[in-house]
């Protein structure tokens, strides 16, 4: 059924209705616009507070277990690019569906783009961390979306012009073209309409911009570290002496024996990175205790600090995944913090919680026995980069991270398990998770090519807390061969490993297990990561030739 606006159109216009695709992108490009100014207000004044990063937040809380466990199993450490991506593409599908339907039903149009806005901006100011201006990055998306819309939208409705000038039948001269008729005006179709949608092209090509470079110098904003980390790091009391050369001196592919920061896995739900000044840093201990404690960071690093060679592993982590990195951690131990507090009895967790609302349980026994878990401030001799939660995290050996691994940390609350669930916790994951005793093949590269005659087969072990005291290798179906293990930096950090193996022409299956300190040898059976960790033996596959 032909509407009012197309019938005005055609009166106006010759039966030329401006096309439904002009809305389309004028809704699309009022959504960039908004978002991406919106983005880089939220930098300036509220990071958090972003229309993208709060949406993007709801839709990780809302996402099924096993949807997230797919998507870091297969996007890794770009599960956040991906996420934003998908935000990002669904977003534009839905204002240009908005500009549609603004194209005959202008109010209702304008509105639903205000309700999208504000759903952005509910997103922003419910947020644990929120503060008195998070509204304000929503605001400017709906101020400047609906500026935008209104006014391309406004534009393409103006007619293209009456099909002749208004002096027809008036006496001018035929048409030099045919010889017929009067003369078309110069507003004509040719005229004005080529004119409006010119208008369009530079006022939506110049919103279009703005936007995406709002969005740009935001992200490079939020991105940027807190000024506070050239503090100079402060020296533990009792340095431990540098970590011996790694096999991979010698040895191609073998993971470092160190991992770099820049290399160090990072998963967390964190759309944004906290940005912290340790100025304005406090660390509460609350809960089930004696004394309520608050520490500033002068007073944390004024305690005494020792060092931790600790291996981090993420839950996710895929049988011979790379969700696991290694590295020398300075802070103080965790037991010294909260004997100050005084952990009573009736507590068997602490429920920490980080400045962006990430709450993780830990049992109180990881946080107060000889592991000498941290409250970490330096990681492999610098003070924490952001993106592994800088100024303060914890560092608790022997758990995987969502169980004791809080970055960003602002409070520990001492409680029961009974009382309080962490956000893992509350998704099914096991309340109590101790890494287990895994081992990964580094090199060769699964389905990569190797030259017949003499190679090495190696790659890294872990199992924290108790150590890794052999590696084996099997190839195909033949006999176990043990491996030559690297340098020893303790029970908390894996060893490297390798063996030179005789490699015949063929296709050939590349086994490896590890045994822990304990002598346990680790299974066999499969399981995947959810809910305490995944199981099995590491296997690729190779051609030599």
């Amino acid at each position: 059924m032909t509407d009012i606006r197309d019938r005005v159109d055609e009166a106006t216009t010759g039966g030329a209705p401006p096309p439904r695709a002009w809305y389309a992108a004028a809704g699309a490009t009022a959504a960039v616009a908004g978002a991406g100014l919106g983005h880089l207000v939220a930098a300036l004044v509220a990071p958090p507070a972003s229309p993208v990063a709060a949406v993007g937040d709801i839709v990780i809380n809302a996402t099924p277990t096993p949807v997230k466990e797919w998507a870091v199993a297969s996007f890794g450490t770009a599960d956040k690019t991906v996420l934003v991506s998908s935000v990002l593409v669904v977003t534009l599908v839905l204002a240009a569906g908005i500009g549609v339907l603004a194209r005959a039903h202008r109010t209702s149009g304008l509105v639903l783009l205000l309700g999208l806005a504000a759903l952005a901006t509910a997103a922003g100011v419910t947020r644990p961390s929120a503060g008195s201006l998070s509204a304000v990055p929503g605001l400017v998306t709906a101020g400047v979306g609906l500026g935008v819309l209104a006014a391309l939208a406004r534009r393409l409705d103006q007619p293209a012009g009456p099909a002749v000038g208004p002096h027809e039948g008036r006496g001018l001269p035929p048409d030099p073209v045919d010889g017929s008729g009067p003369r078309p005006h110069p507003g004509g179709p040719a005229g004005a309409g080529g004119a409006t949608r010119r208008t369009v092209l530079l006022v939506g090509g110049a919103a279009g911009a703005a936007g995406v470079a709002g969005g740009l110098l935001g992200t490079a904003l939020t991105r940027r570290g807190a000024p506070a980390q050239v503090l100079p790091l402060p020296a533990a009391a009792t340095p431990l002496p540098p970590l011996p050369a790694g096999l991979d001196a010698g040895i191609p592919g073998i993971s470092p024996f160190r991992t770099p920061d820049a290399d160090f896995y990072r998963i967390d739900t964190a759309l944004i990175l906290p940005r912290v000044d340790p100025a304005d840093w406090t660390l509460t201990i609350d809960g089930a205790v004696d004394h309520e404690v608050t520490l500033t960071y002068a007073e944390l690093t004024a305690m005494p600090l020792i060092e931790k060679d600790i291996t981090l592993m993420c839950v996710s982590n895929e049988v011979g995944g790379d969700l696991v990195g290694s590295a020398r951690w300075l802070g103080v131990p965790v037991r010294e913090v909260l004997a100050r507090a005084g952990i009573r009895a009736s507590a068997d967790q602490v429920l920490s919680t980080s400045v962006d609302g990430m709450t993780i349980s830990t049992p109180v026994q990881a946080l107060t026995d000889d592991r000498d878990a941290l409250l970490a401030i330096g990681m492999n001799g610098a003070p924490l980069p952001t993106e592994h939660g800088f100024p303060v995290r914890l560092v608790t050996p022997g758990l995987y991270g969502f169980v004791g691994a809080t970055k960003w940390l602002a409070r520990m609350t001492a409680t029961t398990y009974a009382a309080q669930q962490a956000y893992w916790t509350e998704r099914g994951w096991a309340t109590d998770a101790p890494c287990l005793t895994e081992s990964r093949i580094d090199t060769p590269r699964d389905g990569s090519p190797v030259k017949a005659g003499t190679a090495v087969v190696g790659g890294v072990a872990w199992a924290q807390g108790r150590g890794i005291t052999r590696v084996e290798v099997r190839v195909d179906e033949g006999p176990w061969q043990r491996a030559v293990l690297g340098p020893d930096a303790g029970i908390d950090y894996w060893r490297q490993w390798y063996l030179r193996w005789e490699a015949s022409p063929g296709r050939h299956t590349l086994t490896a297990r590890a045994t822990d300190g304990l002598g346990d040898v680790q299974t066999v059976v499969v399981a995947d990561p959810f809910p305490r960790g995944a199981t099995g033996w590491p296997s690729i596959e190779v051609t030599v030739g």
